[in-house]
């Protein structure tokens, strides 16, 4: 039995406190906020994301981080926009032995750093990103997950293989965490466009050719800062966008049919209620492209759609309308 602090009390921070406590571990999750912990311990369930799912009462739900120093491993699965603060926190009481994982999927949006280049300005713990097709809705409830481990610590990603895998969570070792993070940050932005196209009721020949010419952005991108191409074609690439741009478990997807269905972009968002990734990682990613002179032109569209109000009609005419292109052309092109 492992002792397990998870720090973000959100559908997937207590989805793995459900599947850790059910193979039995000590599993504590923690928030900030005193008025949701006294909720989840009331109703011992996530009534908004994970209805129906109990939570064990040998669940810990806490606002301290006092059993911080007895921990066998910790893992952040907040929002990407409150990792920094919650890992400066973790520097404070958390020994530099334990390994720190991290679910969280996107990017700074003021420096455009990467989840795990954040952790470790904060941290000297060895640090680990969680990444894969594994919607928090499904892991609580115990359907067959893969995902990768993420690390330039081979001895902390195995660490984090060996307590948190399970029968029902099977994990792979991975060395090359910027592209694990780019295709877990950028996949929320395609899965917006998608569900933009779901709203539209767009064909399946036009949401295949989103996916898959976004896969070659994303790939991109990721290159030029570093990642390895091949990473895109496993779990965190190719894995994580199919899921995330074909199920409603997707706040990403839901958001985007709600501006294809005519609803203001800021509005939609605040419909869901929930945070949506892709939204202000569309942003991110755009100043990102262009501060690395990286054509992405789906990335391009969607910011222009999100944040300069561009009319739908236009977009699919802008993409369908560039320069002719051969499709095997190095995705580390720098040309427009």
């Amino acid at each position: 039995m492992y002792k397990i602090f998870i720090m973000g009390a959100g559908g997937f921070g207590v989805a793995l406190a459900v599947m850790s406590q059910r193979f039995g571990h000590s599993v504590s999750v923690w928030s900030p906020f005193e008025q949701e912990v006294e909720q989840l311990r009331a109703d011992r369930e996530h009534k908004k994301l994970l209805s129906g799912i109990p939570i064990s009462p040998e669940i810990a739900l806490t606002t301290s981080l006092e059993t911080l120093p007895e921990q066998d491993l910790v893992i952040v699965a907040t929002p990407s926009f409150a990792v920094r603060s919650t890992v400066k926190r973790l520097a404070e009481a958390l020994p530099v032995s334990v390994p720190v994982a991290c679910v969280s999927k996107g990017l700074e949006a003021d420096t455009c750093l990467t989840l795990s280049e954040v952790m470790e300005q904060e941290l000297r713990n060895p640090t680990v990103m969680l990444s894969g097709p594994s919607h928090a809705e499904e892991v609580a409830r115990g359907v067959a997950t893969t995902v990768v481990a993420a690390s330039r610590s081979r001895a902390a990603a195995e660490a984090v293989q060996d307590i948190l895998m399970n029968e029902t969570f099977r994990i792979y070792v991975q060395d090359d965490v910027l592209g694990v993070e780019y295709g877990g940050a950028l996949k929320n932005i395609i899965a917006l466009a998608a569900g933009v196209l779901d709203g539209l009721k767009s064909g399946d020949n036009t949401k295949a050719a989103l996916m898959t010419r976004g896969l070659a952005e994303i790939a991109r991108l990721g290159v030029s800062r570093g990642a390895k191409a091949e990473t895109f074609a496993g779990l965190s690439g190719i894995g994580d966008l199919i899921v995330t741009c074909s199920s409603m478990h997707s706040r990403n997807r839901r958001c985007g049919i709600l501006i294809g269905q005519g609803v203001k972009p800021a509005e939609a968002v605040a419909r869901i209620g929930m945070t949506v990734e892709g939204y202000a990682c569309t942003k991110t990613a755009y100043e990102l492209a262009r501060r690395q002179n990286i054509a992405m032109p789906i990335v391009e569209q969607a910011y222009r759609v999100l944040h300069e109000e561009l009319p739908l009609d236009s977009v699919v005419k802008n993409l369908m309308e560039r320069p002719k292109r051969h499709e095997s052309e190095t995705i580390w092109l720098l040309s427009r």
